[in-house]
């Protein structure tokens, strides 16, 4: 049975980007040898190199003032590599909200470097909405301002840019990089792990303002000095060949069959919008988690009536062939991801089997 990957992660990929993926995992042409042998010293890579950064550079309108690299270590090591560059040895305090999982792990780690002042903490609220900008006290004089744009976990979702034009914006948007528009130009440093919507797990586009690196802290450890990354460009060490290649081909898809990236939100919309509105038309019978105006266009996110009842639909679900619907480990419930390559018959696919199981009950 094909299964429908519903997972949080790693997500679904393109068929046509699983197809050329197999292809050259048997033979790259140009080489004659496998995806999986060939040397990122060749000339081969350094053009796959170069064409996910043009194509990356394309999708998101990005100025030439800011460096493109394929990094390691997932996100987790950008919570400990962002601090060390723009927080240590310095007075000033970085501002981070606090709005679910992901989030709560970085704070911990940039505390290691400096001072952190946790900016708003939705930890009360359960999680289930987002601070509004009254509630937001930035400060003129901060290091940074970090937060997440999509919270995998409780399926909550920015869809503004928050923070002050003078003080340098972080982003984690690992969960909906390149899912729709982005005004990055207003960002001083944006990461993206792959297994969402770019590709396989192993690889972390990190995209940071040059002038990030005008005052760089002395003695930093070579592989977490961000200045080695760029001038071998993105090969300080071994990379992940396998997988920034299939980022290229996902970028390739995006620009050349999806059409860029304001075809794409409009597709990612129309799949969370029938998914919402069949959990808000079922009269209680599924009820979404995060407030409405701060929903995800990635992650959704709802409970059943019981435990038991959660039970019986996930079981049911996955002998169907949903594959991934489990919530979080840390939360529970249910939780259908529909990153870019989750296709619109896959969503309707899950709301007729959603309202069957409802039905039937």
């Amino acid at each position: 049975m094909n299964r429908l990957n519903f997972s949080g992660g790693p997500g679904a990929l393109p068929e046509s980007v699983l197809a050329e993926t197999q292809r050259a995992i048997a033979l790259v042409p140009e080489e004659g040898l496998s995806l999986l042998g060939i040397s990122h010293r060749s000339d081969w890579f350094a053009a796959v190199l170069a064409e996910a950064e043009a194509n990356i550079r394309a999708l998101l309108h990005l100025p030439e003032d800011y460096h493109v690299l394929f990094l390691q270590g997932g996100a987790t090591l950008q919570f400990s590599m962002i601090p060390m560059l723009l927080l240590r040895r310095r007075t000033q305090t970085a501002e981070y909200l606090h709005t679910g999982y992901w989030s709560g792990k970085a704070i911990p780690e940039a505390a290691r470097e400096g001072a952190v002042k946790v900016l708003w903490d939705g930890a009360d609220a359960g999680f289930r909405r987002l601070p509004r900008d009254t509630e937001l006290p930035y400060a003129a004089d901060a290091a940074y301002l970090h937060y997440v744009s999509n919270e995998t976990v409780e399926g909550l979702q920015f869809h503004r840019v928050l923070g002050r034009d003078d003080v340098p914006r972080v982003c984690d948007m690992s969960s909906d990089f390149l899912s729709a528009p982005c005004a990055a130009e207003r960002f001083a440093l944006i990461y993206a792990h792959a297994q969402k919507n770019l590709g396989p797990a192993g690889v972390t586009v990190v995209i940071m303002r040059k002038d990030l690196l005008a005052d760089v802290p002395a003695n930093l450890h070579a592989a977490l000095d961000y200045r080695n990354h760029v001038s071998a460009r993105s090969i300080f060490n071994t990379p992940p060949v396998f997988a920034i290649y299939v980022v290229l081909l996902v970028t390739r898809w995006l620009l050349r069959d999806v059409g860029g990236l304001v075809r794409m939100t409009e597709v990612n919309r129309a799949k969370a919008d029938r998914l919402y509105a069949l959990i808000d038309a079922s009269d209680g019978f599924y009820v979404g988690r995060a407030e409405r105006g701060d929903r995800s266009l990635m992650n959704v996110v709802f409970n059943l009536e019981s435990a038991e009842r959660e039970a019986e639909f996930l079981r049911l679900a996955q002998a169907a062939g949903f594959h991934g619907l489990p919530g979080h480990r840390s939360l529970g419930g249910v939780r259908a991801s529909i990153y870019n390559a989750l296709t619109l018959d896959a969503v309707d696919a899950l709301c007729e089997f959603m309202d069957d199981f409802r039905r039937r009950r």
